[in-house]
């Protein structure tokens, strides 16, 4: 996979969660818990993207 699309994909990503925090209301909870999810989501998927899985 090209670095520069890792990077973009991580952007996107970043940016989408962003967007999620600041403009759709949810508890506080429920937000941590997408955010928990999703780091833990794009760990694997860099560590599958790098080889290591």
């Amino acid at each position: 996979m090209p670095l520069i699309q890792l990077v973009v994909v991580l952007i996107v990503i970043g940016v989408l969660l962003w967007l999620v925090n600041n403009y759709v209301p949810m508890d506080g909870k429920i937000k941590q818990i997408l955010n928990i999810v999703v780091v833990i989501a794009v760990i694997l998927w860099l560590l599958r993207a790098f080889g290591v899985l």
